[in-house]
């Protein structure tokens, strides 16, 4: 544990990142959170490059970020809000997908594109949450749904 304030904490970089979720290259899709309310909202940074394994596939001649990606990235988001609200850095928590509801992607996101991922809490305590999330590129929706989420902290580490 370490004697961070977690009021104290508006934004956390990748560093900080690394020290509340699991993910890791290849699957961590996030640069850096701001705008951290604890217990309410949060705003993730993506910034999309060509460099990513998946634009090999998705697709050659014209890369978009698979829908689910975008999705991924805002559930890292909302584990990083949802761990510095429980306080959970350095514990090792993982965040595991129960719902995704009501998603709509209305704008492609390619790269060269800095995607933000607006999550907010609709219901949150404990180990269930209930999450609202929007990514924006460039102010304009990119795609938006509801999504819940439950927190396992491994023994060893509660």
């Amino acid at each position: 544990m370490t004697d961070t304030n977690l009021e104290d904490l508006p934004s956390a970089d990748l560093a900080m990142i690394q020290r509340m979720i699991p993910h890791r290259y290849p699957f961590l899709f996030i640069d850096k959170v701001r705008d951290i309310r604890v217990g309410e909202s949060a705003v993730g940074i993506k910034n999309v490059t060509i460099n990513e394994p998946h634009f090999q596939g998705h697709f050659p001649a014209k890369p978009v970020m698979p829908g689910v990606m975008i999705v991924e990235a805002m559930a890292q988001t909302a584990g990083v809000l949802i761990s510095q609200t429980l306080d959970l850095i350095d514990r090792e928590p993982l965040v595991y997908f129960m719902t995704m509801d009501k998603f709509r992607f209305r704008k492609m996101v390619v790269p060269g594109d800095q995607l933000e991922l607006h999550v907010r809490v609709i219901r949150g305590h404990g180990k269930i949450w209930k999450l609202w999330g929007e990514g924006k590129v460039d102010g304009a929706v990119a795609s938006s749904g509801e999504f819940s989420a439950m927190i396992d902290v491994p023994k060893e580490n509660k």
